[in-house]
């Protein structure tokens, strides 16, 4: 028993320190496999000067925006997604940087300063249409402020937590923003001096003659520019050199876009239904068993409106018959002519209504708003105005101030209620008619009028069968196995270019692809292809293709930069062609330092002496020379009046000028205290726009954007 024991007692320490070195091991193993993943526990989007940006909060809000969006119609695609999330990181960068300077200047806005833009003379505009009085026109500040309070019982509601959650803290935000900004623009001023300066200067016009030697009269290639060069220039300009993040890569692609045989198999399956879609009677059945690409649109579209391939040969189609299947872009198509009438483009109209629900709840008796458009038809009938029955029975709050009116286009027809948008395009002007619409948001009865129906032209109700020409899975599986052979092969840079060119594939390029980039030029949409980017290191071939498109593609990581100063091989296409410059002007410079006259300088480099007589101080541009600002300064430069100037290095090649003469060209509609005016309404309105703001206040604060790990 001692025995054992004693082997348990030194074995237990050996089980430690093994079971540790397991743990380590794991840990360690862990973390090199997620080095570059997002850690899901961290909920941290970023920061601004320190405040942490909530990444749970973040997608909250990105939720209610695109919630709004679709609720409007717009397409919530990849692009528009970047686009929101943008929008929402400006809010929340915003909000942090200001708040940070209202506590520093002591801005705040008191419950007071909240009663008065609620009850105020200058309400919201939300809350003036709800509480406008119909009678007088005059904002109801007492019934505003009865909702509200009755609304402030309500702590439980979903209502309560939106006006006092959110509603009043925006409110507040706006109102301390304005504050800000007022105190910015008051901060400005242009004094009289300046302008009066101002109005000197820009009034000085200079005749010169000159010399100009381009910079094309010497080869580019013999005159190179080397690597320490270009790092020095851009070491010297800091602040015009930086570099954001960004990645580049290399890739060969692998189509599975669908071959002819693809394209036989769908143009078959469309044709089939030909005679299908020609004889039912039944629409809206026959496209509820054959799903299209284009849906089932039950009115009529103008000649003038049908923006599609072969609208002629559609309109010429008798009632009752198809065309097809015809090609029209990646679909194939079947038309079929239902009807054909005459209709106008635009429609004046104006309506009461009386709801039976609002937004799907039931809020009266269907009976009961009969009897009530009834009564108010009869009333209108006997002798009662029209505009009077609006404001008193409506329940269309957006339209009582416009007398129950509105206007409407042809293209607007699918988006109101079927009933509604029937009356008044297919009926004629001066029908009045009462109208039950079952529209799931706002249902109830309207009484309508047409007032005037204008531009009248053929317009026509076709159903159109799309289907899309799409990849067969025998194609799919073709590219896609390709690829993945060609991703399996190839794990390292130099494998990737010798099996490209032994393969004969062609290799593309895509640079400065940023973290948050959802497109990539010259290839398409794949968040998930960036994704990869900020995950692998320089060298790295992606293990498995990326479906980008109709493309499968394999991708090499060819560039990784961080935020800093610009490397050479970014800032060379911009900064070579500068230096180049400098050297051919020394060299130009050298070439000329002995001659002291333009005669001289002339005939020494072959370039003629020219003459401009309108040289502006005012102007960026030397006629027929170009912009060249350092010849425009030394052209008012009173030391080279009548002798040669030293040789001046421009943008185009080096000058050597001579003043004739400088003079003022009076300004007689100079006003000077209209200019400060402008002036200083131009400076106020450069500094508070809030795009500026944003950008000058981002400069002076430390941000990180860790977006690129989270979407």
């Amino acid at each position: 028993m001692s025995i054992i024991q004693t082997i348990r007692d030194k074995a237990a320490w050996i089980i430690i320190g093994a079971i540790a070195l397991a743990l380590i091991a794991f840990i360690v193993q862990d973390a090199f496999q997620n080095r570059n993943t997002f850690n899901n526990n961290n909920n941290t989007l970023g920061s601004v000067d320190g405040t942490d940006i909530d990444a749970v909060a973040f997608e909250t809000r990105y939720k209610q925006v695109e919630e709004q969006y679709q609720a409007q119609g717009y397409p919530i695609n990849e692009g528009m997604r970047e686009g929101i999330r943008d929008q929402i990181w400006n809010e929340y960068v915003q909000d942090a940087l200001l708040v940070k300077r209202y506590k520093n200047l002591g801005i705040q806005v008191s419950d007071k300063e909240l009663a008065d833009i609620l009850y105020g003379a200058n309400p919201p505009q939300d809350l003036r249409q709800q509480f406008t009085d119909e009678k007088t026109g005059q904002y109801n500040a007492t019934a505003a402020y009865q909702q509200i309070q009755t609304l402030r019982k309500q702590k439980t509601s979903a209502a309560y937590k939106s006006f006092f959650g959110e509603y009043l803290p925006s409110l507040a935000k706006n109102r301390q923003k304005e504050k800000y900004l007022s105190l910015i623009a008051n901060s400005s001023y242009i004094p009289k001096w300046l302008v009066e300066k101002m109005n000197s200067d820009n009034s000085q016009q200079a005749s010169i003659s000159f010399v100009s030697v381009p910079y094309t009269s010497i080869s580019d290639s013999i005159v190179k520019v080397t690597d320490d060069e270009i790092k020095k220039y851009i070491s010297d300009r800091k602040e015009g050199f930086k570099q954001e993040k960004a990645r580049g890569i290399e890739y060969v692609m692998f189509d599975a876009a669908p071959t002819r045989s693809d394209s036989q198999a769908v143009y078959d399956q469309v044709n089939v239904l030909k005679e299908e879609l020609r004889t039912t009677t039944d629409l809206p059945s026959f496209f509820a068993r054959n799903p299209s690409e284009i849906p089932f649109f039950e009115g009529f579209v103008l000649k003038s409106k049908m923006k599609m391939q072969n609208p002629d040969s559609i309109q010429a189609l008798p009632e009752g018959t198809v065309l097809g299947p015809y090609r029209d872009e990646g679909n194939y198509v079947l038309a079929k002519m239902i009807e054909k009438r005459t209709m106008p483009d635009s429609v004046k109209v104006r309506h009461i209504l009386i709801k039976t629900a609002d937004r799907g709840q039931p809020i009266l008796a269907d009976s009961t708003a009969k009897k009530r458009i009834d009564s108010i038809v009869n009333a209108i009938r006997s002798g009662a105005s029209f505009d009077s029955m609006v404001i008193q029975y409506s329940d269309d709050v957006g339209s009582k101030d416009k007398k129950g009116e509105y206007d409407f286009e042809s293209t607007q027809f699918g988006n109101i209620s079927k009933e509604f948008a029937e009356t008044i395009f297919y009926g004629k002007a001066g029908d009045k008619k009462t109208v039950k619409v079952d529209n799931p948001q706002y249902a109830g009865y309207h009484y309508m009028e047409v007032i005037s129906q204008k531009n009248f032209e053929p317009a026509y109700k076709v159903a159109y069968f799309s289907k899309q020409i799409v990849a067969s899975d025998q194609s799919t599986n073709t590219a896609m196995g390709l690829a993945a052979q060609f991703a399996a092969e190839n794990r390292n840079k130099k494998q990737f270019k010798e099996n490209a060119d032994k393969k004969k594939l062609n290799v593309f390029k895509a640079v400065d692809i940023k973290p948050l980039s959802s497109t990539i030029a010259g290839l398409g949409q794949s968040r998930e292809l960036v994704r990869w980017m900020y995950e692998a290191e320089v060298g790295d071939v992606a293990e498995t293709p990326y479906l980008v498109g109709d493309k499968y593609v394999v991708p090499l990581l060819t560039q990784a930069y961080d935020d800093g100063l610009m490397p050479v091989d970014i800032a060379r296409p911009q900064v070579e062609p500068l230096i180049r410059n400098q050297k051919k002007a020394e060299q130009i410079i050298n070439k000329i330092k002995n001659q002291t006259t333009l005669d001289a300088i002339s005939k020494n480099t072959n370039q003629g002496i020219q003459r401009i007589d309108s040289v502006q101080f005012s102007s960026p541009f030397i006629p027929n020379v170009g912009q060249e600002l350092k010849v425009i300064g030394a052209s008012f430069n009173k030391e080279n009046q009548k002798k040669e100037s030293a040789p001046i290095a421009g943008n185009g090649g080096v000058f050597v000028i001579k003043v004739e003469n400088i003079r003022a060209v009076p300004n007689p509609n100079f006003d000077v205290n209209q200019m400060r005016i402008q002036l200083l309404q131009q400076q106020q309105g450069a500094l508070t726009n809030p795009q500026m703001l944003l950008t000058i206040l981002k400069k002076s604060s430390e941000i990180k954007d860790n977006r690129h790990k989270f979407f």
